[in-house]
């Protein structure tokens, strides 16, 4: 191993794993806007032994170049970045981590949070591959396939929505999906709860989705949930979907849509994947703070 590879698998296995990100979050949204600070962005690039290829970035792979080429720029200031790819290709081993990054956010503070946030999932997602490899291998082979990435699911004056989304190949499939809703013009992190008067929301919601579920499932046989009345016998809908968590995944449309998303086996049978429900803002109007951010 030369001493340039060294040195890029040294840093990166120093990228920190932060704490208590949640805390740090809820802190940037508290304290609203920072200064701009003169920082240039952190570009490194991971690497790992034995068989596994590389990370790739800007600097080093004309095909980053060519994919950040395309990604649309977030209003005229901040930017959506891929920050790292991590990538495999073996015959029955494969992975292909994209990790954002949010630049050029005048709330630093925050900026730095969600990144480094993205940063260590990224790498997390990336040291549990190899470990499930490692220990496949030793059992006499198998597949063990992950992809993850992100899509910007809405970015116009207001609002930035980024959806991270991660499949897990191992035998059977699953796919989970994680998003961030920034407001752009006051720089904060938009959360689920923030944007209702108290918890009744959860309730409006929760009875929505479940009448969706139902006149999804009597028009269309392919659709099946897991709740009464939602296209599968009662008998096997056990621990059926109820209600949705305080803080359930969520982001808001370009048309200031509130649309709530559940994970592949959340709410329906595996082969359905990511569900999602548009709420409509009607049945919100009574829960709803003000009609900034939904109408």
């Amino acid at each position: 191993m030369d001493e340039k590879l060294k040195q890029l698998e040294k840093q990166y296995s120093e990228i920190p794993i932060p704490k208590e990100l949640d805390f740090v979050v809820e802190k940037a949204l508290k304290q609203g806007k920072k200064k701009r600070k003169n920082r240039a962005p952190q570009w490194l690039l991971g690497s790992a032994a034995a068989a596994m290829l590389f990370t790739a970035s800007l600097n080093v792979s004309p095909a980053m170049a060519r994919t950040l080429s395309e990604i649309p720029v977030v209003g005229s200031i901040v930017k959506v970045l891929t920050w790292t790819e991590y990538e495999v290709k073996e015959e029955t081993f494969d992975a292909n981590i994209k990790v954002p990054s949010i630049e050029n956010l005048e709330n630093k503070e925050l900026a730095n949070t969600l990144n480094e946030k993205y940063r260590s999932e990224g790498k997390e997602l990336y040291d549990a591959f190899v470990a499930e490899v490692d220990y496949v291998k030793g059992q006499g082979g198998g597949h063990v396939g992950i992809d993850s990435g992100y899509d910007v699911k809405t970015d116009n004056e207001q609002i930035l929505s980024i959806g991270r989304y991660t499949v897990n190949t191992v035998g059977s499939s699953s796919t989970t999906m994680h998003y961030d809703t920034i407001d752009k013009q006051n720089e904060i992190l938009i959360t689920l709860p923030m944007l209702f008067k108290d918890d009744s929301y959860i309730k409006t919601i929760s009875e929505n989705i479940i009448e969706q579920m139902r006149k999804q499932a009597a028009s269309d046989p392919d659709k099946k949930y897991w709740v009464i009345g939602g296209g599968l016998p009662d008998e096997e809908v056990i621990d059926g979907f109820t209600t949705i968590k305080a803080d359930q995944q969520f982001y808001i449309s370009d048309k200031g849509k509130l649309v709530i998303s559940f994970d592949k086996y959340e709410v329906a049978q595996g082969y359905m994947g990511i569900v999602e429900f548009e709420i409509p803002t009607d049945v919100l109007k009574k829960d709803l703070v003000s009609s900034e951010y939904i109408h």
